[in-house]
């Protein structure tokens, strides 16, 4: 694969000039506190829960599928709330937007703290999905695809690499609050995190001038140019049609119910194979570093395969690991030990999903692309959760679970393979990662 520089020129996949000195240390401080905010925004609205939830279950006496369903229609909201965000994105500074998220997700996490019953626990969660879908990893790409302009996939990498030790940092945090709190105190204190953190954070960082929109594809001979107007909104439908594109949404969706669900489900697993709540929620942990690994591989996996062949291969080894999580039954080193494996392969799927745009169509529509993308596979992670509970009851264990799960990855391998269009609609070079 081809190296193209971006010094001194302008990027052909986005029109914007790379920054230099006063101006990059500025976005170095932007990269920063989205790194700080990420890892507390996961932590709390959504490696919390699997920590909780049984607490939750056990203290009110609701069904473990019913608060599981809770927390599903949370992610549901998000995915839905996520298309419009998308599109906001596009047009304009996201400051506003994500910090007032940001408060809205405090306050979710106060209403589930203090619900007084199920009915009440689940309007909390529907509120958080709003959240989400302002303060989660979308609205933070797209930020940084258009402040950094070409250097954007170094400022993403970095993003997932340091946000994924949320789970490490944030479901020994929880488990240990657990041990001297009721699970309403520790969703106080999480809540307070959040708002100290995020808040702030979030309105400072992001209140820099907000780049122009990169420009689109090159007009053919006789077609009208510019950022807006109906060309653009048809290149933006013709894209979403197109079957490259909801192949890659299908992938990424089936892959994601995978993820999710082995992740929701895991620490389940692990107890029932002989092993204490508080180790179970270490290997949950650790396989943030297996995430923060995945990452640091990707510079090397982004040299040396294509972009067909990285997504295949990577949705090919969640199958594998998750059939091997299904049938092995121990020792406890052994199950920790794949837990980082799936952790890293869940890395590097996550830096797939934020780059798959631009590899295939360019940034121009990077926010509305990727809020149409991230639906799908959000309501997918919405749903795994839930799905997985069900599906523990019915098919007799965590086990069956599993191996259902590695079935779905496998499929998602193969949807994958058709998901690169033949002739993209945007030439985008392809920017090796600096080592």
């Amino acid at each position: 694969m081809k190296s193209v520089s971006t010094r001194g020129s302008r990027s052909a996949a986005t029109g914007v000039a790379p920054r230099r000195g006063a101006d990059a240390d500025g976005l170095a401080w932007v990269l920063a506190a989205l790194c700080v905010t990420q890892i507390t925004s996961w932590g709390v609205l959504y490696y919390a829960f699997p920590v909780l939830s049984p607490l939750i279950a056990a203290d009110t006496g609701w069904s473990a599928p019913a608060v599981t369903a809770a927390f599903s229609a949370g992610l549901v909201v998000a995915a839905v709330v996520g298309i419009p965000v998308g599109r906001a994105l596009d047009r304009r500074c996201p400051r506003g937007l994500i910090t007032g998220g940001s408060v809205v997700a405090a306050i979710a996490v106060v209403s589930l703290a203090v619900s007084p019953g199920l009915v009440w626990f689940a309007a909390g969660w529907l509120v958080a999905g709003v959240a989400m879908a302002a303060v989660l990893y979308q609205p933070a790409f797209a930020a940084l695809t258009r402040y950094y302009g070409p250097r954007h996939l170094t400022a993403i990498t970095t993003l997932t690499l340091v946000a994924g030790l949320s789970s490490t940092l944030f479901a020994p945090l929880t488990d240990a609050l657990a041990a001297h709190l009721s699970w309403r105190g520790v969703y106080l204190v999480l809540a307070a995190i959040l708002a100290a953190v995020t808040v702030p954070l979030h309105a400072w960082a992001l209140s820099r001038p907000w780049p122009e929109r990169p420009a689109r594809r090159r007009p053919r001979d006789g077609e009208r140019t510019g950022n807006a107007g109906p060309p653009a909104d048809e290149e933006f439908r013709a894209i979403v049609r197109s079957r490259p594109f909801w192949l890659l949404a299908a992938a990424f969706t089936l892959s994601a119910f995978t993820m999710y669900a082995f992740l929701t489900h895991l620490i389940p697993l692990l107890v029932h194979r002989g092993a204490d709540p508080t180790a179970a929620a270490w290997a949950l942990g650790l396989g943030g570093v297996g995430q923060v690994a995945g990452r640091l591989g990707y510079t090397a996996l982004v040299a040396r395969t294509s972009v067909r062949s990285r997504i295949v291969g990577t949705l090919a080894a969640s199958a594998v690991i998750t059939a091997a999580v299904a049938v092995v039954p121990g020792p406890l080193a052994l199950l920790i030990a794949l837990a980082v494996l799936a952790g890293a392969v869940r890395g590097i799927a996550t830096l797939l999903q934020a780059t798959a745009v631009g590899d295939r169509w360019g940034t121009a529509f990077y926010g509305s692309l990727s809020g149409v993308l991230a639906a799908p596979i959000m309501l997918a992670a919405a749903v795994a959760p839930w799905a997985g509970a069900v599906l523990a009851t019915s098919l007799g264990g965590y086990p069956a679970v599993f191996m259902t799960l590695t079935a779905v990855a496998a499929l998602a391998a193969v949807l994958a393979a058709g998901s690169v269009p033949r002739t993209p609609s945007t030439p985008v070079p392809d920017v090796r990662l600096p080592r």
